[in-house]
């Protein structure tokens, strides 16, 4: 059906944070004795919940994870937010031309989603409709917090359209039953093997400016009205 709500993905879809959170996470996980590539780290834990790249990390790499190399990367992360963070070109301005109602599903917690939005003047349009995979039982590619998301707005999940930028949030958007648009214009979405995953996944769509998402989503209204 034609989308009633848009929920939007925050770390490299609102805001250019993928990379720095790559390079924190690097950079912990060597503090904790450990070695990750940089295509791994897109591979294994782009999109997923901290709580989830913790699990990953000790099953899959053997590196036991600490509550102290948490709070070390978290700290990190907080300066390089704070001194680089940027907002996706665009967003403060497609906002107000969407038409329909917006919100916030992220795996960040809720605090880092408010500070991210803070530090790139993009809270006030955005609040208080923020939801945190910490809000549900399972994070990404489970699709919990988008049908809670849903559910808070009051939107059936055949109403809702999702933009993420995450195989692990397409996957998501999926098993919620929602339409979903993968977008490109992050500053690491030029890494090869993660658009040949995104395109693998079949979006409804795939975009990398964001002043062109109105016009999308029309489009993918009038296509679901002609079927």
């Amino acid at each position: 059906m034609a989308p009633q709500l848009v929920i939007f993905d925050c770390d490299g879809v609102l805001v250019d944070s993928e990379a720095l959170s790559v390079s924190a996470l690097l950079a912990m996980i060597e503090r904790a004795g450990g070695s990750v590539s940089e295509d791994a780290a897109y591979e294994h834990f782009l999109g997923k919940s901290m709580k989830s790249v913790r699990e990953i990390l000790g099953r899959d790499f053997g590196l036991d994870i600490t509550e102290g190399h948490l709070t070390g990367m978290r700290v990190d992360l907080m300066r390089r937010f704070r001194e680089e963070l940027k907002p996706m070109p665009g967003v403060s301005e497609m906002l107000p031309r969407l038409g329909i109602r917006f919100c916030v599903a992220s795996s960040g917690t809720l605090d880092r989603i408010r500070y991210a939005l803070d530090v790139t003047g993009l809270l006030g349009l955005l609040e208080p409709h923020l939801f945190s995979a910490g809000m549900v039982a399972h994070g990404k590619p489970a699709p919990d917090l988008f049908l809670h998301a849903a559910a808070a707005m009051h939107v059936e999940p055949a109403h809702c359209l999702v933009v993420e930028d995450s195989p692990a949030g397409i996957e998501a958007a999926r098993a919620a039953g929602m339409a979903v648009f993968a977008f490109t214009g992050g500053s690491h979405a030029g890494n090869p093997a993660l658009k040949v995953r995104l395109a693998s996944m079949q979006p409804d769509s795939i975009f990398a400016d964001m002043l062109q998402l109105p016009d999308l989503i029309a489009g993918l209204g009038a296509r679901v009205r002609a079927s």
